[in-house]
């Protein structure tokens, strides 16, 4: 038994064509639409990039309890049960949140790992001057992330240089030589589409338009600012990453019809949000609601034990799924704080029971859907308290916790998934001021664009105890119940 996972990073579901989309070109996709089976109803849990992550490892949320940061002592990882089990895993990436501060215990729970530099603001080739991009636009401009990234792609001069083929070449090199071999999974993930909307000339190529604004591939997160023409022109720059992405993954597929694998290879192609572009006026993520460009992902599996292929499935699933699937693939038990269900019987055809599922950022809206409603639940003060982070981890994105957070630590008493940890308790504040939009209802049956909330009683009635179910079931922390204002 085999492996594969192919993961991309902010790429939209509905610009695929397995899913409607049009203005891409993505033959790849398609191709996997036929040999797979297609989710229709797959949600982010948390967001965004690490805490999708640990959400990948542990199968389970954890936007209630913590902000971004590393897995924890006490959580359960999938790739590292699957090592202990006798199953290799390999992780080859270029994703460079793996290698900060709040990512560093992730990539050391594979067997081995190989990492290719220079996506974002990756801190890879140094020099002391600072680099002269031409005229730009766009809410990165003049930080250090951008000011990295002008460096970066000095040295990615060619299309094999780009970290996104490294990192393929990477993953259909442990392919081939790992093809008579048994018992392994290889998580082959890629940053892009993430931004900067960065990709070889002949992929822009697939697109051609009129643009003689200034240099425009990284939008700010934020409410939409640009002309009409600046936003049409990132819109080509990150179909154009996407085609690029299609392009690699559709070497995957060549390898597995050339080495015979879908015999034996459990295959998985995901990612772990999207990303807005224009829509609703926003750009990018986590400053504004999840609206369905974010929270609805793509999801294609092929299960070689079903054999399953060109058919749809319409049960809600989640990432927080994954690892209970690779685990009950590789015949393993499923640890009892995992939330997530296996998703082979749904691909062999049987219906899901889960009415509902939650998903979220740390200190935002929390948001509830069953499929046709979608709730977001806001906080109701202000000043969005109380709010505390639960981590024996103490670190951020690219830093660890302040002393001034450090001061406000208590000792907390365990979760029930935290196998008898306490645990420390830190004041926490939010990066987006979500009580700002208040609550939300969207019918997605009439209102699939989320263009009209609606104020219907019974619904928010009914989304609200499905809520406060899942809530309970996550053991979320008492104040995130005052925090949202629900009865717990």
């Amino acid at each position: 038994m085999k492996a594969i996972m192919v993961m991309f990073d902010s790429l939209n579901r509905h610009m695929l064509p397995p899913y409607g989309g049009r203005s891409v070109h993505a033959p790849n996709f398609e191709r996997l639409a036929e040999r797979a089976v297609v989710f229709d109803q797959c949600w982010i849990g948390s967001m965004p990039c690490m805490p999708a992550r640990r959400e990948l490892h542990t199968g389970r949320y954890n936007f209630l309890h913590r902000s971004w940061g590393p897995l924890e002592p006490y959580d359960d990882s999938m790739p590292e049960l699957l090592k202990q089990s006798g199953i290799y895993t390999h992780l080859t990436t270029d994703h460079q949140h793996y290698f900060e501060d709040g990512g560093g215990t992730y990539h050391s729970r594979y067997n081995t790992f190989s990492f290719q530099r220079g996506q974002e603001g990756d801190a890879w080739k140094g020099e002391a001057a600072d680099p002269s991009p031409p005229p730009h636009i766009g809410g990165q401009s003049g930080n250090r992330l951008m000011r990295q990234d002008w460096i970066n792609r000095k040295y990615i001069t060619s299309e094999d240089h780009f970290p996104q083929a490294l990192t393929f070449r990477e993953g259909l090199e442990f392919i081939a030589v790992n093809r008579n071999a048994d018992n392994w999974f290889l998580q082959l993930e890629t940053f892009d589409p993430h931004e900067p909307f960065y990709a070889p000339e002949r992929f822009r190529e697939l697109y051609p338009h009129a643009y003689d604004g200034p240099h425009f591939d990284w939008p700010s997160y934020g409410r939409v600012k640009e002309t009409p023409e600046q936003v049409e022109h990132v819109r080509y720059e990150y179909a154009a990453l996407v085609s690029m992405c299609d392009y690699y993954l559709g070497k995957v597929l060549d390898e597995m019809d050339r080495l015979g694998l879908w015999e034996d290879t459990l295959l998985i192609v995901n990612t772990d949000h999207g990303y807005l572009l224009g829509e609703h006026d926003w750009w990018a993520k986590t400053v504004q609601p999840f609206y369905n460009e974010v929270a609805r992902m793509p999801l294609f599996v092929w299960d070689p034990r079903s054999g399953k292929r060109g058919e749809r499935r319409q049960s809600l699933v989640q990432t927080i799924d994954l690892a209970p699937t690779l685990l009950d693939y590789f015949g393993l038990q499923i640890p009892e704080g995992m939330q997530g269900r296996p998703l082979g019987p749904i691909v062999a055809g049987e219906k899901s029971e889960r009415e509902a599922v939650l998903f979220g950022l740390f200190g935002a809206h929390v948001n509830c859907t069953d499929g046709r409603y979608v709730y977001m639940k806001a906080p109701v003060r202000p000043d969005n308290s109380p709010l505390y982070n639960y981590t024996l981890m103490p670190c951020h994105m690219r830093s660890m916790f302040g002393v001034e957070e450090l001061r406000t630590m208590a000792l907390a008493p365990p979760f029930s998934f935290t196998k008898g940890v306490a645990l420390m308790r830190t004041d926490a504040s939010s990066m987006t001021a979500a009580h700002s939009f208040g609550d939300l209802l969207f019918d997605l049956q009439s209102d699939s664009q989320q263009l009209a909330p609606l104020q219907d009683t019974d619904a928010i009635e009914r989304m609200s105890g499905l809520m406060r179910s899942l809530m309970r079931e996550s053991d979320a922390p008492a104040e995130q119940y005052e925090r949202l204002g629900l009865e717990p």
